[in-house]
C-alpha cells in the first residue's frame, strides 16, 4: 500500500482567528465571513456562496428561499439524519419520506414518484457518506413535476457525477462544516447557488431579515440568527486553503483502509457508480453477516467508530417524532443502513490507526456468529 499523503500543517489555522477576535467586539462585522464566501465560489466554480451557522440552517435558509412553507410538503430520503427534514417542519411544511435503493444508495424514484401530490414543494436529495444521486435522473424528475432541488451536501464537498459537483444539481446546494468533515470550521456551513434571488433570500434568512434582498423592507418577515461567526469563519477560510490535500488524504484514507479490509470474511466494499467521482468520505462495506447492525455495535465497543455502530444512525421515518400508523416504512433505507458498515475517520487517522481498525475488523468477521 501506499503511505497517505501528509496531513497538511495545522499552524497557521490560528492567525485568522486571532485577526478576527482582535477586531471584536463588532456587532455590525461580517468581513472574515465575506472572504470565506468569495473563495468558495472560486474553489466550487460557483457564482455565489452564503455562509451560515451550520449545515441546518443553510438547508433552513435554501428551503425558505425556494418558498416552502406552510402547507407545502417536500420529498425527503428515509437515508438521512433528523437534521435534514427539522428545516421542513421549521417552515411549516410536511416531510414526505421517500425510500432508496439498497444497493446503490441511488433515490427509488418509483416510490418518489407515487409520494409526489399537488403540495409538493420541493425534493431534497441526500448525498450520504458523499455519494450522490444521479444528477441527470434528478433534473428530470423534478423538472417534470415542478419541484425545486435543494441539494443536502453536507458529508459530499468534493464529490461530483456525471460532471455535476456536489451542490450545483440543483437550485441550492447546502454544506456543513462541522467538525468532522473534510472542510471543517468546528460548526457552521454554506450554500452554493447560481440564483441570486435566492442567495438574497437566504442572506437575510441568515441574519434576521435585517438586510433584505430587493423588494423587500428590513425585518419584513421572520427569520432567523444563522450567521457564520467571524473567528469560525477565519478558520473555514484557512481550512478551505487546505482542502484539496485534504480531501486527497481522505481519498487515500478510505483506499487504505478498503485495501487492508480486501480479505475480511462477509465484508464487500461498495462501488461508487461509473460515473461518479466519490470524496471517499467514509469506507463503505456491505455486512454479510448474522445480524449485520449488532456487528457493527461491536464494532464500536472495540473502538472502531461507524455510522450506526456508534452514532446509531436509523432511517429517518422511524424516528418518534416523525413514525405515524398509516405509512409504510421506506424498506430500502432501512436495508441499506442495517447492512452497511460506514466507517467513521478524521485527518488524524494515520496507516497506523487505519491498519489497526482493518485488524479489529478482519479478526471480529472472522469469529462473529452473534
Amino acid at each position: 500500500m501506499t503511505g497517505l499523503p501528509p496531513l497538511p500543517a495545522a499552524e497557521g489555522l490560528g492567525e485568522g482567528m486571532l485577526a478576527a477576535l482582535a477586531g471584536m467586539p463588532d456587532p455590525a462585522s461580517a468581513t472574515f465571513a465575506a472572504r470565506f464566501e468569495h473563495d468558495l465560489t472560486k474553489v466550487f466554480a460557483s457564482r455565489l456562496a452564503v455562509a451560515v451557522s451550520s449545515g441546518t440552517t443553510a438547508l433552513h435558509a435554501a428551503l425558505s428561499a425556494v418558498g416552502v412553507g406552510p402547507g407545502d410538503e417536500v420529498l425527503v430520503p428515509a437515508l438521512a439524519v433528523v437534521m435534514t427534514a427539522a428545516p421542513v417542519v421549521q417552515l411549516g411544511a410536511t416531510p414526505v419520506f421517500v425510500d432508496s435503493d439498497p444497493d446503490t444508495l441511488d433515490l427509488d424514484y418509483a416510490d418518489v414518484a407515487a409520494k409526489v401530490t399537488a403540495r409538493t414543494k420541493a425534493i431534497v436529495p441526500v448525498h450520504l457518506w458523499g455519494r450522490m444521486s444521479d444528477p441527470v435522473v434528478l433534473r428530470a424528475f423534478a423538472a417534470e413535476r415542478g419541484l425545486a432541488i435543494v441539494e443536502d451536501a453536507a458529508q459530499a464537498a468534493g464529490s461530483s457525477r456525471a460532471g455535476v459537483p456536489a451542490g450545483a444539481v440543483g437550485d441550492a446546494g447546502c454544506f456543513s462544516m462541522k467538525d468532522g468533515k473534510i472542510l471543517w470550521s468546528g460548526e457552521g456551513g454554506y450554500v452554493l447557488t447560481a440564483d441570486p434571488a435566492l442567495a438574497a433570500h437566504a442572506r437575510a434568512f441568515r441574519s434576521h431579515w435585517l438586510t433584505p434582498p430587493p423588494g423587500s423592507r428590513p425585518q419584513e418577515r421572520l427569520a432567523v440568527n444563522g450567521r457564520l461567526a467571524e473567528p469560525l469563519a477565519a478558520l473555514a477560510q484557512a481550512n478551505l486553503r487546505r482542502f484539496p490535500v485534504l480531501l486527497e488524504r481522505r481519498r487515500a484514507q478510505t483506499v487504505h483502509l478498503l485495501q487492508a479490509l480486501s480479505g475480511a470474511c462477509g465484508l464487500t466494499p461498495l462501488q461508487p457508480a461509473t460515473d461518479e467521482t466519490w470524496n471517499h468520505y467514509a469506507p463503505l462495506l456491505r455486512i454479510d453477516l448474522p445480524h449485520p447492525r449488532a456487528f457493527a455495535e461491536h464494532l464500536a465497543h472495540l473502538g472502531v467508530p461507524s455510522s450506526t455502530g456508534s452514532f446509531r444512525l436509523v432511517p429517518c421515518d422511524t424516528r418518534p417524532m416523525f413514525t405515524s400508523g398509516d405509512r409504510e416504512p421506506c424498506r430500502g433505507a432501512a436495508q441499506a443502513l442495517n447492512r452497511t458498515l460506514a466507517l467513521v475517520l478524521t485527518e488524524h487517522d494515520d496507516e497506523g490507526v487505519l491498519d489497526r481498525y482493518a485488524a479489529v475488523i478482519t479478526q471480529e468477521a472472522a469469529a462473529w456468529r452473534a
